[in-house]
């Protein structure tokens, strides 16, 4: 095969029309740069604004290829409910703070904690999923993943003062939903038992009540699976049904350990 018989054949085979991967690396700037004007005591908020309204407008024109899903009067909708968003992220940080022995400063969960960040970009995102905006609230989500090793869906539903501890490997679904002042470990899954495209609409992933805390590599599954306020679920805990309020849940491994002088 020559080389012009290779490129149309190329041709032949990109078949996705709107598959611009500027819009990608457009939005990581986006985040980026929103993020330091919420939190960098350097970056002027006011000079800010206008860029990020800017920089939305191209992402407007990269991802809403859809004429029936209009998306030019998101940004004046998104940008009132930013200094809300940052009240409730300054909870999520003052949480951690209060909640973690080893936090030295409240700068510190700003600057070096991934479970902050991963929450921060969530919620930033979460703001476009409510409103429709098409593929940027996950391109956002997952460049925190990338970075965090958290993976939160944007339409999952989180309350105040959140905590994630340490952060790598957790996994929150699209219809998980999360009461106020919980805090989870590594290696969280709150996932959902079934994965059939027919259950889209459904609610698939769990219910997290307020006042609980899920330790390392629990595993909750199921959109019918309640967790009740002030439970404490254990390490590596597997659940698909739901706990009453004011449980403490213990997995039980069996552990043996063989000696030299057992041998």
């Amino acid at each position: 095969m020559d080389k012009q018989s290779i490129i149309l054949e190329l041709k032949k085979h990109k078949k996705q029309p709107y598959l611009d991967y500027r819009l990608k690396r457009k939005t990581e700037l986006f985040t980026d740069k929103l993020f330091y004007t919420l939190f960098d005591i350097k970056t002027p908020v006011e000079e800010n604004l206008p860029i990020l309204e800017s920089m939305f407008d191209e992402l407007v024109t990269l991802a809403c290829w859809e004429v029936e899903k209009p998306c030019s009067k998101i940004w004046e909708r998104y940008v009132q409910q930013l200094p809300e968003t940052l009240e409730k992220l300054n909870m999520d940080a003052e949480a951690i703070v209060s909640g973690d022995p080893a936090s030295l400063s409240i700068e510190e969960v700003y600057m070096a904690y991934p479970g902050f960040y991963a929450i921060a970009i969530y919620r930033l995102a979460h703001i476009l999923y409510q409103e429709g905006f098409p593929l940027v609230p996950r391109l956002m989500t997952e460049y925190a993943h990338r970075q965090t090793g958290v993976d939160i869906n944007p339409g999952a539903q989180i309350g105040k003062s959140f905590f994630i501890d340490h952060a790598t490997g957790v996994v929150i679904g699209e219809t998980a939903i999360i009461k106020d002042n919980v805090k989870i470990y590594q290696g969280v899954t709150l996932g959902a038992l079934y994965v059939s495209k027919s259950l889209k609409k459904t609610k698939r992933h769990p219910t997290i009540e307020s006042n609980v805390t899920i330790y390392a590599n629990a595993t909750i599954l199921g959109g019918d699976t309640v967790i009740g306020e002030n439970s404490i679920i254990g390490g590596n805990a597997w659940l698909t049904s739901s706990v009453p309020p004011n449980s403490t849940v213990f997995h039980t491994p069996e552990i043996k350990i063989k000696t030299a002088s057992d041998a």
